[in-house]
């Protein structure tokens, strides 16, 4: 039966690059929905608090511990085609990053002494995103091998797998337990992991050597892209941290519901941007960049296009989308959502901004301009931790979209200086090459 699911995932048909541009898209989808509209299920079923508490713990403090476990090496082993390092380098290396995060997850509950319930439920969902950390390595390797579509239909299954599970506990189980239920979805992932991941790579000639001198090699070859993007979802996240720390459970609910948007532009800026990374890298190695620029315009050109798409058509119907919202989840939450218009607007601006930024972030990934990175984000993360705190404190939700938007306004800007910079300096070291 193994062999079975094995064979008809690997099953590709006539055309793979068409089935790599459909199954990433719809892995993509999947992926990104799950993580837009569960929190906004979870305060549909089991009331306000337990959505909040679920909010906080899978978009924010997991997400965190995820990025922590995948340690910034996906751009960094996607972009390796010279097969600098092998797999078996980068699946040790991910053992320890993920060893770590649970370290960190576990510290964090520990330190900000929640309830019991509510310590077991971040912790389980912290475990939860951690192993997605983890399977992210195999996943990165599908496309490292140019089999994207293995990618896309581990995102999907994996989610619908571990998804159904815990929306069937949920609302199955007397008092709509929670707790149970992100346990059955910690169990449903790791079986998604073996099926959808491990078994699956296991049918490629994938060389699982390794060596404690290449992991020392890659570790700091890829520590500063690590803290740079832990940095990088602090900042992006840093209104949420604010919004916990100052408000209630409730209120992180809401915010996590006001946020959904930037789920959205996310995967459409993914859309874009991960079948042309392959094709930048391969430019910048081969100093082919007037192809380069060309790429970068175009792809510059449409995330901008649907970014502005976005914040127009939100300025017309955000209101009546929250209203939406709003029915959907009952009428005891009539009104709750429509006076947080303006910082719907915020929020959909500043989601704008960041995929813009991280466009400019792979660029510089692919330049192998990790020291810019890291200094963007370090005066970001000072940024963040002064201006969402007091705005939260003083406008409550609204100010803490107004950080938000600030805050994705500067980084983007930040980004697009030092990409500049590291065109003309890549120009120049090739000119004085060629001289030579």
């Amino acid at each position: 039966m193994m062999n079975y699911i094995t064979d008809l995932l690997i099953h590709t048909g006539k055309d793979r690059q068409k089935m790599n541009l459909y199954w990433n898209m719809l892995g993509s989808f999947c992926y990104a929905f799950a993580s837009m509209v569960l929190a906004f299920l979870v305060m549909r079923v089991a009331g306000s608090q337990k959505g909040g508490i679920f909010a906080f713990g899978y978009s924010t403090v997991g997400q965190q511990m995820f990025l922590l476990a995948y340690f910034g090496v996906r751009s960094f082993q996607i972009t390796d085609t010279r097969q600098e390092y092998l797999f078996g380098d980068y699946l040790h290396f991910r053992y320890l990053t993920c060893g770590v995060a649970l370290l960190f997850g576990c510290a964090y509950v520990l330190f900000n002494r929640y309830d019991l319930e509510k310590t077991m439920v971040i912790f389980l969902l912290i475990g939860y995103k951690v192993i997605d950390g983890f399977a992210d390595v195999y996943e990165t390797e599908f496309q490292r091998i140019g089999r994207l579509y293995l990618t896309g239909k581990s995102n999907t299954f994996r989610t619908i797998l571990s998804v159904g599970v815990f929306f069937a506990v949920l609302v199955l189980t007397p008092g709509k337990n929670l707790l149970l239920a992100c346990m059955m979805a910690l169990l449903a992932q790791l079986v998604g992991l073996y099926v959808f991941d491990i078994a699956v790579l296991g049918r490629y000639r994938i060389d699982y050597r390794w060596s404690k001198r290449r992991i020392k090699k890659l570790f700091f070859a890829t520590v500063l892209l690590s803290i740079s993007v832990f940095l990088d979802f602090y900042v992006f996240s840093s209104a949420k941290y604010a919004i916990d720390a100052h408000m209630d459970d409730t209120a992180s609910g809401f915010f996590n519901i006001v946020f959904m948007p930037t789920s959205v532009i996310n995967l459409a800026a993914g859309f874009v941007i991960r079948p042309f990374l392959n094709g930048l890298t391969d430019d910048w190695n081969e100093k082919n960049f007037d192809s380069f620029v060309s790429r970068l315009r175009m792809l510059t050109g449409i995330i901008s296009g649907l970014a502005l798409l976005a914040t127009v058509a939100t300025a017309i119907l955000g209101r009546t989308v929250l209203w939406i919202m709003e029915m959907l989840l009952g009428s005891s939450y009539e009104g709750m959502l429509t006076k947080y218009s303006l910082a719907f607007l915020m929020i959909v601006a500043g989601g704008g901004f960041y995929a813009l930024l991280n466009l400019c972030y792979y660029v510089l990934v692919i330049m192998r301009r990790q020291k810019e990175i890291f200094g963007v984000y370090m005066v970001m993360t000072g940024a963040g931790m002064i201006l969402a705190p007091a705005m939260v404190k003083r406008n409550g939700i609204n100010g803490g979209a107004r950080a938000y938007l600030i805050l994705m306004v500067m980084m983007a800007c930040g980004f697009a200086v030092c990409a500049w910079y590291g065109l003309r300096c890549g120009k120049r070291m090739a000119q004085e090459e060629d001289e030579e």
